[in-house]
């Protein structure tokens, strides 16, 4: 059976991202947008041939639905589509705070629909031979993991730089995908946290620069750069990275490093850029989504699963604010 999806709000730039990938896959058809701003969910259809409607004429035609809102309105989303029978895939962070995360799993779980993460890292294949070769103790017992994730400066004017729809700055856009690498590698939970951030590049009212000091549940430290502070004119988006430091080796991930460098000198736009030619990260993402919505399944990275990282943002606010280390707690009441 094919699934028909919608997107629903294109705040987020990964929508055109997830609508792309969802072309490739046999398995799934994109067939509708619904979006808060007609204007900007008309020219989305249009351009990818879907259909426009109202989010209740939306959620009558689709199977699932994927959320790709501005944080503060995931929850409103979510909600409108599980009442509505439709699974979801919601872009991280899951919630911009842990009543409201937790609030999103409930209702899913009380409507019986599927809500996954749109996380999409661990599908990137070197993370994943990490993963392998942790576990099969190649590089020995775990003594320290030191993580980025660095993203262009931004220089305000839309949503993610506004606190009252984004819930904060780079705390809570970059830190869940280093923290959710982790803890799949690991098998542990983040025991406690130590975080300074700051905003130095730009004028925007929310922080753009965040170093995380953590450890992990057996005492393995955990440091962590989820800074927005790459210059504009940088070859390449962003970055996913990870060193692995055990008794026994190093190991290290660049889950972005599978690319091409393109020198060009004409054009409006001259200049080096990095073309990336490696794991199509958001499809198999799609993929591992689409194939638990048939089966009736969990996806690999479940509601809970958000839970637990907004949680650890949470705890990254609350040392900022405090200046102190915060410990974490992780119970199974959902």
């Amino acid at each position: 059976m094919t699934i028909k999806l919608g997107i629903l709000s294109t705040a987020h730039s990964h929508s055109d991202a997830y609508a792309e990938a969802l072309k490739a896959l046999e398995i799934a058809d994109l067939v509708a947008v619904a979006d808060e701003d007609e204007e900007r969910g008309r020219k989305f259809a249009e351009q990818h041939d879907i259909e426009y409607g109202s989010r209740a004429e939306i959620l009558e035609q689709i199977d699932a639905g994927i959320v790709t809102a501005a944080n503060a309105n995931h929850l409103e989303w979510t909600e409108a589509a599980a009442k509505a029978g439709v699974h979801v895939l919601c872009e991280k962070p899951l919630a911009t705070t842990e009543d409201n995360a937790r609030a999103m799993v409930r209702v899913c779980e009380s409507s019986g629909v599927i809500l996954g993460v749109a996380m999409p890292v661990r599908f990137s294949e070197p993370a994943r031979q990490a993963k392998t070769a942790v576990e099969n103790g190649e590089i020995g017992e775990l003594q320290a993991i030191i993580g980025t994730n660095i993203l262009m400066q931004k220089n305000g004017g839309d949503w993610m730089t506004d606190p009252e729809r984004s819930g904060g700055g780079a705390i809570m856009d970059h830190t869940v995908h280093i923290i959710d690498l982790a803890r799949w590698i690991t098998g542990q939970e983040v025991a406690n946290v130590y975080a300074e951030s700051g905003t130095r590049f730009t004028n925007i009212p929310v922080e753009d620069i965040v170093v995380l000091s953590m450890a992990m549940q057996d005492g393995t430290p955990l440091t962590h750069d989820g800074s927005w502070r790459q210059p504009k004119s940088w070859d390449f988006w962003g970055d996913v990275t990870m060193r692995l430091i055990g008794t026994k080796g190093v190991l290290e991930i660049d889950c972005f490093d599978q690319t091409l460098t393109q020198t060009t000198d004409i054009g409006q736009d001259p200049g080096i850029d990095s073309v990336y030619w490696g794991t199509d990260m958001n499809k198999e993402l799609l993929r591992d989504f689409v194939t638990a919505v048939s089966a009736g399944e969990q996806p690999e990275i479940s509601g809970q699963e958000g839970v637990r990282e907004v949680q650890i943002v949470e705890a990254v606010y609350e040392s900022v604010e405090s200046n102190n280390l915060v410990p974490i707690e992780h119970n199974g009441d959902f």
